[in-house]
């Protein structure tokens, strides 16, 4: 099966997760909204907050380990592959513990005067803390075996996985909604028991299929491979802890001059960012795999091209859902939760925006980590992701809305952040800087300007209701195809998707 193939079918699995995950998380989050109450539910997101970001946090790890074991599968050496794993694991724990570490010594001055906390939820706050470091240990020592299902391409059972979570915190929510104890308390164990479960599924999974997942730290320790693996982990979870922290952070410096109502907002807005991320990056998680193995076989030239090609498909995902739900965010808001509260919708709208030119770089930045050499990235990397919780707290200082929280968001996580990674591609990578604005930026901001207006003809024709939002769907989706088929797929890309298209008919014809 070749490549273009495999990830085309990976992305087609991981498209039928998505939607079915999609769905029961935004019934779910319903929910529990409704059970928990907004301030409770505004406390589970400030103090609880890193859980939604730990997701991250675990796929950006595992690039360490999926990096070193696509380098492995290539060469077809056992030996070498049951190192890696070994090696993983082993550094996988050690961040788990200090992960603990930080979290315990962020516990008393969290408590003692930094949180705006009711001082009768303290407790109930507390207890969510907690679950959150259990949480985090699971997630993090889960990276290994995230990382071999992934060098492996199997999505298929990684989707299964997914929707089973989904499934999973859909019967929390439930739970919660009908109990009579404490519901705050009873969420926050119950959301850390979902992450032992996956644990245990996939670690069962792995050590029945995959022959290198064997735990034997000192037969298979190796010293050079240690500092390897090391030297790449810890660099990479520098820019992985300094987005957790600015995640976290943000959230805690909104708590901290406006309180408990206002993270609601911004809990919200992450959940509709993040299902809009996950739905373009499906196709990141697919194509990974093949750009790491290009920079692995010396192939330049190709992983540049995959990079390019996949930042332009992700970012036109990206905008598929976000430009109609930027301009229909009060409508969905309004049919999604009982009560809006106040803020979310332009926090949503400016939260799609941010997703939007994150996902300009993204796959740029897989062929940065490819390479290996990414000390310097990292560095300049996480001053970036850091930087929006200074000028923040600056913003609400000097009497700035709430809204200003995105500034700092704006110029430093998304535009610094992406020339960034833009400069170490180039540097790295020998990424031509014309290509990228040619292949990449040229007709993405060209569509999305496109599907601006196509939206903005539609809601200012029609009154707002279910028709609208279908029409505009419409609309700003044909807006989008048209575009790329005119002007922005190249002829290559045109006759995959045609032979792609010709394939499945005489398929079906032959049923």
């Amino acid at each position: 099966m070749g490549s273009a193939t495999r990830v085309i079918k990976n992305t087609g699995f991981l498209f039928v997760r998505m939607g079915i995950t999609v769905f029961v998380s935004l019934y779910s989050t319903r929910l529990i909204l409704e059970a928990l109450g907004e301030s409770d539910f505004g406390i589970y997101n400030v103090v609880g907050g890193a859980i939604g970001m730990l997701g991250f946090l675990n796929y950006t790890m595992a690039n360490a380990t999926q990096r070193f074991m696509s380098y492995a599968e290539g060469e077809g050496i056992l030996e070498k592959k049951k190192k890696v794993f070994n090696v993983s694991m082993t550094l996988h724990v050690a961040i788990a513990l200090l992960t603990v570490l930080i979290f315990a010594i962020a516990y008393f001055p969290l408590f003692n005067g930094i949180l705006n906390i009711e001082p009768s939820r303290i407790g109930a706050a507390k207890i969510v803390y907690l679950s959150l470091i259990c949480t985090s240990v699971l997630t993090i020592t889960n990276v290994p075996y995230d990382a071999i299902m992934n060098a492996h391409e199997n999505m298929l059972y990684y989707s299964i996985i997914g929707i089973l979570v989904a499934f999973l915190k859909l019967g929390v929510a439930f739970i919660c909604l009908y109990a009579s104890s404490d519901k705050l308390i009873l969420y926050a164990i119950l959301s850390s028991v979902i992450p032992l479960i996956n644990w245990m599924i996939m670690k069962v999974y792995c050590h029945r299929h995959y022959e290198e997942c064997v735990i034997k730290p000192i037969e298979y320790y190796d010293s050079s491979m240690v500092k390897s693996i090391a030297s790449f982990s810890g660099w990479n979870f520098l820019t992985a802890i300094s987005n957790l922290i600015t995640g976290q952070g943000i959230g805690i410096v909104l708590n901290h001059f406006f309180g408990t109502r206002l993270n609601t907002a911004h809990g919200i807005a992450h959940q509709i960012s993040g299902h809009s991320r996950a739905f373009a990056e499906n196709m990141k998680k697919a194509l990974n795999p093949v750009i790491v193995k290009n920079a692995g076989s010396k192939n330049i030239a190709l992983m540049n091209r995959a990079a390019n090609t996949g930042n332009k498909y992700m970012s036109m995902l990206s905008l598929l859902l976000a430009v109609p739900l930027f301009w229909e965010m009060p409508f969905v808001l309004g049919v999604w939760l009982k009560t809006v509260p106040e803020w979310a919708i332009l926090f949503c709208r400016l939260q799609l925006v941010l997703t939007i030119i994150s996902m300009t770089a993204s796959n740029t930045a897989t062929s940065v980590y490819a390479t290996g050499k990414i000390k310097y990235y990292a560095i300049y990397k996480s001053v970036m992701n850091l930087l929006p919780i200074l000028f923040t707290f600056i913003c609400f200082k000097l009497g700035g809305g709430p809204y200003w929280l995105y500034i700092p968001m704006f110029v430093f996580w998304g535009l610094g952040g992406n020339t960034v990674i833009v400069y170490f591609a180039c540097k790295l990578c020998n990424l031509s800087l014309l290509d990228y604005l040619n292949e990449v930026l040229k007709p993405v901001l060209s569509t999305l300007v496109l599907m601006v207006c196509a939206g903005l003809i539609v809601t200012s024709l029609m009154p707002s209701g279910v028709l609208r939002f279908l029409v505009c769907s419409f609309a700003t989706t044909t807006t989008m195809m048209l575009s790329m088929w005119i002007w922005w797929m190249s002829r290559e890309e045109k006759n995959a998707f045609l032979t792609l298209i010709n394939k499945r008919i005489r398929m079906h014809k032959a049923k």
